[in-house]
């Protein structure tokens, strides 16, 4: 890679686009039907995509958990008649960079080119999605590497608490176990289960395309349809929706550390609910980032019992979880455990005060145009946007939705979403106090 070049790719990541007011997504739909959203730049010869293809690692099939993400990872391992080496040798040599992730509702494929090489660096991305090699000793290491992930994950406590989560909750559901599989399924995983993982994944009917950068759309569409039209049209069925099935009480992990895990949460509100902005609102006040919230006043500034604690919305494609978590000395979890569920209550009977709701709207509305800092985040900003059927124009309607959230918004969302008596605490760790078992009484709930 040039100097040059390795200039021009630097400075498109990082400089922003124009305010956020300035931001104007064009709608583009090729000849052969694919529709994408683009915003042009042409002041950086340098192009990002984002692609999104619904369904992801839940279209794993029986047994066979965890092929999606070990065909993903295959992706750039050969493609068309260039080996593994030869094709990152040529991605390198264009100054491209490609990315293939796989999440339990969707696998994604990310681009950046410059727009001198861009042809060729998009013939070699549709040489990775349309004719992978899946030669056997590229499944074998990468196999081995997806492996040692797997190992690992299991003795990181983190990891430990969200995989005993998601069993607890979904256990008819693909949401209950981990998307990289299991020792076993990984390892019994054949050619032939990456090629159908594949044909399954990769189609046409529920992709989404977002594209920043120097493009028009006149050479967008064309572009479009040489880089996904030959693709699938429809795979296997996407998994139907995941029953939530866990009440509340406690989980203990037996873990030999000094201090706790801890992951708590319970039902929480899809993404397309009338009620998501004020939850949004109302959980940034209880839980959301920085040293302001709720949970971080009570449970580190003025007791002391944690380094940090936080709570988020976790709304997915069937199911949605309010989820928190924090870490403690065993001799302090469980009053942890009882200082959130008291905040929990306080928070669903009380509400909030309008300070602490006028100040949530300040930093929510002035933070979001922080989000648009390069061509690749606003990408994948608008294949969020087409995922989460949100309205072209939500970007400037946004910070509306958040200002027009009221104090009576948030006690009526809080009385509905907030449930006290639903928590349900995973602890990773040794804790005092705790068991496997109902959460304690204690003098509210008598």
């Amino acid at each position: 890679m040039t100097f040059l070049r390795a200039l021009t790719l630097a400075a498109a990541t990082v400089l922003p686009l124009p305010a956020l007011a300035a931001v104007e997504i064009q709608e583009v739909t090729s000849e052969g039907g694919i529709t994408a959203w683009l915003v042009e730049e042409p002041s950086i010869p340098f192009l990002a995509i984002e692609i999104s293809f619904e369904g992801g690692a839940n279209l794993d099939a029986p047994g066979k958990r965890g092929a999606t993400n070990l065909m993903m990872a295959l992706l750039e391992e050969g493609a068309a008649d260039r080996d593994a080496l030869a094709f990152a040798e040529a991605v390198e040599g264009l100054a491209a960079s490609f990315a293939f992730e796989t999440y339990n509702d969707s696998v994604s494929v990310s681009a950046e080119v410059l727009t001198e090489n861009r042809t060729e660096s998009l013939a070699l991305l549709r040489d990775a999605l349309k004719f992978p090699q899946f030669e056997q000793d590229d499944i074998d290491r990468v196999r081995d590497q997806v492996l040692a992930v797997i190992a690992q994950d299991e003795t990181d406590p983190q990891e430990i608490a969200s995989a005993t989560m998601n069993r607890l909750a979904f256990p008819e559901h693909p949401y209950g176990t981990r998307l990289e599989g299991t020792r076993e399924t990984v390892s019994s995983l054949t050619r032939g289960d990456l090629v159908e993982a594949h044909r399954n994944a990769l189609t046409r009917d529920d992709v989404h395309v977002g594209v920043t950068g120097d493009i028009t759309a006149e050479e967008l569409g064309p572009l479009l349809d040489k880089l996904l039209g030959d693709l699938p049209e429809s795979g296997a069925p996407e998994a139907g929706e995941a029953e939530y099935s866990l009440e509340g009480g406690v989980t203990v992990v037996d873990w030999p550390t000094p201090q706790s895990l801890v992951l708590f949460g319970h039902e929480g509100i899809m993404r397309d609910d009338e009620d998501f902005f004020p939850a949004y609102v109302m959980n940034h006040i209880l839980g959301g980032s920085g040293f302001a919230s709720k949970l971080m006043t009570e449970v580190r500034e003025e007791r002391g019992l944690t380094y940090g604690i936080g709570s988020f919305l976790v709304p997915r494609d069937h199911a949605a979880q309010y989820l928190g978590q924090f870490a403690s000395s065993n001799d302090k979890t469980a009053e942890a455990v009882q200082i959130v569920r008291d905040i929990w209550e306080d928070v669903a009977t009380n509400g909030i005060s309008t300070e602490k709701l006028d100040a949530a709207k300040t930093y929510l509305t002035g933070a979001y145009p922080l989000r648009f800092d390069g061509n690749a985040n606003i990408a994948n900003i608008l294949v969020a946007m087409q995922s989460q059927d949100l309205p072209i124009d939500y970007i400037a309607t946004r910070n509306d939705k958040v200002m027009a959230v009221t104090p009576e918004d948030i006690a009526r969302v809080a009385r509905r979403i907030l449930q006290p008596e639903n928590l349900h605490f995973v602890v990773v760790g040794q804790p005092d106090g705790l068991e496997t078992g109902p959460l304690p009484e204690t003098a509210s709930d008598g």
